[in-house]
């Protein structure tokens, strides 16, 4: 399907405009290539692991109540507690490798 629609399509010759960052109709700004600060992506790629425990953890625990009436309770806590403790080990790694230091020093 991908190769019948390259050989359909017309070709197009890429411009100088058409290769530019969009600024919303103005014109652009210096470079779109600037450098980026790894910890940032650190930081916020933590962030959304824990953003995803709490999305897979909160719908676990509010069944929770009804594993207990069901006799699954046991079951259902440590399946949870080792989720949370995976979670909480991959937090410590990342502590004591200081990826969640802003001001690291310089050795």
């Amino acid at each position: 399907m991908l190769g019948v629609g390259a050989l359909l399509r017309p070709k197009s010759i890429p411009t100088k405009r058409g290769t530019q960052a969009y600024e919303c109709g103005e014109d652009p700004v210096g470079s779109a290539w600037i450098k980026f600060n790894i910890r940032f992506y650190v930081v916020a790629i933590i962030f959304i692991i824990f953003d995803v425990e709490v999305a897979a953890v909160l719908p676990a625990a509010t069944q929770f109540k009804e594993a207990v009436l069901n006799g699954g309770a046991g079951f259902v806590f440590a399946e949870l507690f080792l989720f949370v403790a995976l979670l909480v080990l991959g937090l410590i790694y990342c502590w004591v490798r200081g990826d969640l230091e802003w001001v690291k020093g310089v050795t």
